[in-house]
This record gives C-alpha cells, structure tokens and sequence, in this order.
C-alpha cells in the first residue's frame, strides 16, 4: 500500500508566445495513481496538441488499470502514438513532445519517459545539509545530444550546463515514424513515507540544480505547498522556455514481503517509517545500492582468491621447468651421454727383431 499526500503542480508559459507543456490529469488528489508530464517540441507545427494528445491517450489508457506492469505501459503507449498519428500534418516539422510518467502501484511504482523531460525520486533523509549532496534515490537519464556527449566524456559538467545546443533530443513522440521510439521503463519497490517524486520539463532545469531541489525539499521548516513555491520562485522571471512540474508528496507506506523488485522498507506508521528512516539517513545511495549483493560479493571474493592460488602454483612450475628441476628429457640426456672409458690403443713392439747369428755365418 502507498499512500500520498496531495499531490502538487504549476505550469507557466516562461518567456515564450505559447504554453506547449501539458500535465495529466488537470485535477488531482491523494487517490490519483498516474500522474504524466509532456512538453511540446519548440520549433515544429502544434506541439502544444502533441503533449495534449499524448498525455491524455497515455493517462487514461493506464488510469484504467488497476495494476501498472511493464506490458501494460507498453501498450499504452502504443495506444498514445495511435493517436499522434491522427492529428499528422504532413509537414516536414511533424509535431513531437517528450513524455514522463510516474504510476503508483499496491506494492511499487512504475517510471517512464522519453526525451529531456526529467523524472526525480528524492528521499530528503539522506540528503546531508554540510556537503548539500545526496537524497537522489532515481532520476531519469536525459535522451539528448547534451547527456550523450557527457556520458561520452567529450563534455564536462561545466561545458554540458552552457551547451549551446541544449535543446536538441534524440528521442520524441511524433506520428507516423518508420520506427517508434521506445521510452525507458522501470519499476521498483524501494519507496519510503516522506519521499518526493518530482516530474519536470526542462525549463524547470534551465534555472534548477539538483543540489538545489534536494535543499529544498529537505528543509523541514517549508511544508509541501511552501517547498513548490520555493521552486516556482526560482524559476520566475528567469526562464526562457515555459516551465511545468508534478510533485508528488509521500505518505504512508506498507509492502508485502513478496513485492520483492529492490530492498523493501515497511513501515507501519508514518512515525515508525520516520524512525527508521533517522536511522539510515547516514548510509549513502551507494551503500544502499550495494547491500543485497554481500553475499555475491563473498563468492566473487572466494573466486578470485582460488585464482590467485592457481595462478601462483603455474608461476612456480614454470620457473621449475625454466631451471630444469622437472625436465625429463635433460635426464635422459644425461643417460645417453654418460662418460665411458676409453679403449685402450694396442701396444707397438718396438723392440727390433733378434737375429740369428747362425743363419748369417752359413751363408
């Protein structure tokens, strides 16, 4: 069981003619489930009914089930870009939008997107006020030209932030592609009392750090209403683009034991979740991420230690053979070759004849 507390939102229009971001649905509360966000493609023919078509074929498709698995999503949004291709033009600027959506289960949670729009899960207990870091439990890699290069290593976090061509995606909705983009889908269980998930396009990020949006959502003194303000009011009268977002405040938790997609936190009570949470607000992410892979540690531990031996024992029988201590064939040599005595050379008479005296004087 996951339960929420109200869930909040804005969408402003920025700096630019036309608001082409659209958040499904228009009126939500703490028995919503699906909640999705779309921004329009810049710079092509109706973006604005672009998000407006795909948000809505794609929310009420998945608002009617009551159980959120990866087939299902996936089928919905077959369903959504059924419906883009309707609404076609036939241009050459085909109208595109991005796509988030955030579907909370009885036992887990569902995230989708494509494209730049941005899906965050922040638990504030783990965020530590004096390195202004940490508290990101998930957030959705950026499907652009930016995030490519970065993960490349051809950019820096420096370089990505002043990118000049920020804008540019390598995944959108559109109608009648050849191929239809795929969105990235995950679900998981390891959702806690007090946890935020924040959906946003990206002129939301144009003015919005990470470290930012986890300060404020970790500040015990702003209630939830007050923590949007506090975001709404960095972005205004700074960005350019139009700016929307979801947030979705958690309340109270309870998994079965079989949910079993990540490590599970129960919690009976809002205040018993709260405790547990004060007492693992010093493990990192990190740490968290590694603890159900002790165990496959030790064996790959065990694994490489047995390698090691192997390989030390070959080490040693080589430099046996390299000085001949097991070398059977030098020992055989050994036998072939063994010292025989020389035979010994006939004796030469060299004592001359003896003469018969006789003989002479006969004749």
């Amino acid at each position: 069981m996951i339960k929420i507390r109200q869930p909040l939102c804005f969408s402003e229009i920025g700096k630019k003619d036309n608001q082409e971001d659209y958040l499904f649905p228009k009126d939500a509360d703490t028995a919503t489930r699906t909640f999705i966000l779309c921004d329009g493609m810049g710079g092509h023919d109706n973006g604005e009914v672009a998000s407006m078509t795909a948000a809505n074929a794609l929310g009420n498709f998945l608002s009617s089930c009551s159980e959120v698995d990866i087939p299902t999503f996936e089928a919905a949004l077959a369903k959504a870009y059924d419906e883009l291709d309707s609404i076609d033009t036939n241009s050459n600027k085909k109208p595109g939008t991005t796509m988030t959506c955030l579907s909370l289960n009885e036992d887990n949670y569902l995230v989708a997107h494509i494209g730049d729009s941005r899906i965050y899960h922040i638990r504030p207990s783990l965020y530590d006020a004096k390195s202004k870091r940490g508290g990101i439990i998930y957030q959705s890699s950026d499907h652009s030209l930016v995030n490519d290069l970065l993960k490349a290593g051809e950019i820096d976090e420096e370089e990505a932030r002043n990118f000049p061509q920020k804008n540019v995606i390598t995944r959108a909705m559109q109608p009648q592609l050849e191929k239809r983009y795929k969105a990235d889908i995950y679900t998981f269980d390891d959702i806690r009392g007090g946890d935020y998930f924040f959906l946003c396009c990206d002129g939301i990020l144009e003015q919005l750090s990470n470290e930012k949006l986890c300060e404020i959502l970790a500040d015990k003194d702003l209630n939830d209403t007050q923590k949007l303000t506090e975001i709404k009011n960095i972005c205004d009268g700074n960005t350019r683009d139009n700016y929307s977002c979801w947030l979705i405040p958690i309340g109270k938790v309870k998994l079965k034991d079989s949910a079993g997609l990540s490590q599970v936190i129960q919690a009976d009570s809002e205040e018993e979740d709260e405790k547990k949470q004060k007492k693992e607000a010093s493990i990192s992410v990190s740490d968290k991420a590694s603890l159900p892979k002790k165990k496959s540690k030790r064996l790959s531990n065990l694994f490489l230690w047995v390698l090691t031996v192997i390989a030390a024992l070959l080490t040693l029988w080589g430099v046996c053979l390299a000085y001949g201590f097991f070398d059977s064939s030098k020992s055989e040599n050994i036998e072939k070759t063994e010292i025989k005595p020389k035979p010994k050379k006939p004796e030469v008479n060299t004592k001359k004849p003896e003469v018969n005296t006789n003989q002479e004087a006969a004749l």
